[in-house]
């Protein structure tokens, strides 16, 4: 900190692509195990501003909370404003530290979806990547049945079922299958999937509305549009205006005939443009400073009304990626979607800055093709930094990679209790020079770890490298990977595990390490012989 006010902050209507309401104050010298360190986590959706300011005395003042900017908001008397909360939480043992704090707390207290604890999530398949909206009902059950041979578990059915959409430039608002696509209908649709023995998946954007679409030929006035001047067209869509009463009931009844209509597992809830032309019909001039925050409320009120009324149905939020990935959001979803760069080696990056105060649990993740360079078990290993699944058009692949893809999917399952209700750590940083990003996941009675190495650079004739763990019971033995020769945790965190130099780039590596009750005449107290 210097002697001036640091900003961050969101004006674009939504916590945004750019900043996340999130912020670490911390010794200038505190590394990922030691340290003060405080951490801020707005449970907000909207336009933020988070300020740190160093003053003359070297006092530090921190405040955070809805941004200023086109923000006015009248109470008269009898009424209240109620502002949202600010999550703190404090720990001298570093970012390692403080995330755990914030990961438990996220993972006990502001999910009520059955999804976090109760049930477990699915590996699911979804359509975009593999068709985008040129897709019939007869391609996405060629798509599941290809996907069932890779242990997929859920289909999930993308842009461009509804309204007449085969394009980005119509039907968004008009909340009904298109049956020249969907010809046997969903409800046949959905019962072919179960046939296969998977579950079924549907895509909204409920927030957003397209000009050819028969919602705007009725109701030009729902949309967010300034008097006198040309709306922004973002995506060719146009906002709706969630401020308003009849927006919100037209999208609680439309949507929930839908999800009532047919046996649906999941619904992705996606937003993909920023909000421009803040300007509400339903309000006069002296009053537009309430719209962006009324937005938020609207929203929160359609959430209340399709998700909370929905407990067995599986929610994940995406806003183009992770644009509007927050604590506020996490309240409705179980998980969220990171981002729409699927490139593993780009989410190294991703899944290590996100989960400074994200549990890995909502961290939306998926094997695609993007990377071709990279092999798919290293795809694998990256999507298991998360909540596992595909994103790629399951009938292209060969035989070969279809067994691929089903030995990794049950990986997952099988080291699901240690990723999603572990603790998790970050044994390296991928934005620093280094030839291997790595990460740990440790059970909390420490019996299991999991932990994950990808090479991400070669170095030639280089010396033998070691990946240390972390988070282990220094004094218990652990085998590695069912190995009869076991090593004290003690072993494992301070000598390290070996990685082989002599493979390709972004070649990827899992350590599955569990405890051992009582010492064996194999066990090892170094890492040397592994």
């Amino acid at each position: 900190m210097t002697h001036h006010i640091h900003t961050i902050g969101s004006v674009r209507g939504s916590s945004s692509h750019q900043q996340n309401p999130f912020v670490i104050l911390c010794d200038k010298d505190a590394t990922e195990d030691y340290g003060k360190c405080y951490g801020f986590s707005l449970v907000y959706s909207g336009n933020f501003l988070a300020e740190a300011e160093l003053d003359q005395y070297d006092q530090l003042r921190f405040v955070m909370g809805i941004h200023p900017k086109q923000f006015y908001y009248e109470i008269k008397p009898q009424e209240m404003f109620e502002g949202p909360e600010v999550v703190m939480a404090f720990t001298e043992h570093g970012f390692t530290g403080l995330s755990h704090l914030y990961h438990d707390f996220y993972r006990s207290n502001l999910c009520e979806s059955k999804f976090v604890k109760d049930v477990r999530r699915p590996v699911l398949i979804n359509s975009w990547e593999a068709a985008f909206m040129d897709f019939d009902d007869v391609k996405l059950v060629e798509i599941a049945r290809a996907a069932k041979k890779m242990g997929v578990d859920l289909l999930v059915m993308d842009d461009g079922w509804f309204g007449k959409r085969d394009d980005d430039n119509s039907s968004l608002g008009d909340w009904y299958v298109n049956e020249n696509k969907i010809k046997c209908g969903l409800h046949q649709l959905v019962d072919q999937i179960h046939k296969l023995g998977m579950k079924f998946g549907i895509w909204f954007e409920p927030e957003m509305v397209s000009e050819d679409s028969d919602l705007y030929r009725a109701h030009p006035e729902w949309t967010m549009q300034i008097p006198g001047r040309h709306a922004v067209r973002s995506r060719n869509q146009m906002v709706l205006d969630m401020s308003r009463r009849d927006v919100q009931d037209y999208l609680i009844e439309k949507i929930n005939a839908v999800l009532n209509s047919a046996d649906i597992f999941y619904v992705k809830w996606d937003i993909n443009r920023s909000l421009t032309d803040i300007w509400s019909n339903e309000l006069p001039a002296e009053k537009q400073g309430e719209v962006y925050h009324r937005y938020i409320l609207g929203l929160y009120r359609v959430m209340d009304g399709i998700i909370k009324t929905h407990p067995d149905i599986l929610f994940e939020g995406c806003s183009g990626g992770g644009g509007r990935y927050d604590p506020a959001m996490l309240h409705y979803y179980p998980q969220y979607w990171v981002s729409d760069n699927n490139h593993p080696i780009d989410r190294l990056k991703l899944h290590y800055g996100t989960s400074f105060v994200y549990p890995v649990s909502t961290m939306g993740a998926h094997i695609s093709d993007s990377g071709r360079l990279v092999p798919l078990k290293t795809k694998a290993v990256v999507a298991m930094c998360g909540t596992f699944g595909y994103e790629l058009d399951a009938t292209h692949l060969s035989v070969e990679d279809q067994e691929l893809c089903r030995e990794q999917s049950e990986l997952f399952r099988k080291y699901y209790h240690i990723i999603f209700d572990g603790d998790y750590y970050r044994l390296t940083n991928p934005f620093e020079p280094g030839n291997m990003t790595a990460w740990q996941h440790v059970t909390k009675d420490k019996s299991e770890s999991l932990l994950s190495v990808v090479v991400t650079n070669l170095t030639c004739n280089g010396p033998q490298e070691y990946i240390r763990a972390k988070g282990l019971e220094a004094d218990a033995m652990y085998a590695v990977n069912g190995e009869e020769t076991v090593y004290s945790g003690s072993a494992l965190m301070n000598a390290g595990l070996p990685v082989n130099r002599e493979v390709p780039e972004y070649t990827a590596f899992q350590f599955h390490l569990r405890k051992k009750q009582s010492k064996t005449p194999q066990q090892a107290d170094g890492a040397s012989n592994l």
